[in-house]
């Protein structure tokens, strides 16, 4: 899901659950006028970073231990991620997507969108 500054929903995709999320972080920030990009660590990779350098934005991302070459990360902007989970967190108060009522991704997605459209009406 892809968030803005205030914490609400600007785009989002669904996958399959043993599907990784990173792959999926081109097309969440494709088109989107940003001027930094935050992710947790699952989104270190050295072709998202070089993708979000294109586009003229700062690449705010933990470094997966793993790595062998270390980028910095300025830790005050890192603190505004919890704006994502606090989305998230706002999207779960709505009962049928957090227990999942919806069973096919079509109803399932329409049920994201409106949930998301009330969040920005707030």
């Amino acid at each position: 899901m892809a968030v803005r500054g205030l914490g609400c929903p600007v785009r989002f995709i669904l996958t399959a659950g043993q599907k990784g999320d990173a792959p999926q972080a081109d097309l969440l920030i494709e088109d989107l006028p940003a001027e930094v990009v935050m992710a947790d660590t699952a989104y270190d990779s050295d072709r998202l970073r070089k993708l979000i350098a294109d586009k003229g934005a700062q690449a705010v991302i933990p470094n997966n231990p793993s790595r062998a070459k270390k980028y910095p990360l300025d830790k005050e902007l890192y603190a505004q991620r919890y704006l994502v989970e606090c989305c998230f967190s706002k999207l779960k108060q709505f009962r049928r997507i957090a227990t999942r009522y919806e069973k096919t991704v079509r109803n399932y997605k329409a049920m994201i969108a409106l949930a998301a459209t009330i969040l920005w009406l707030r």
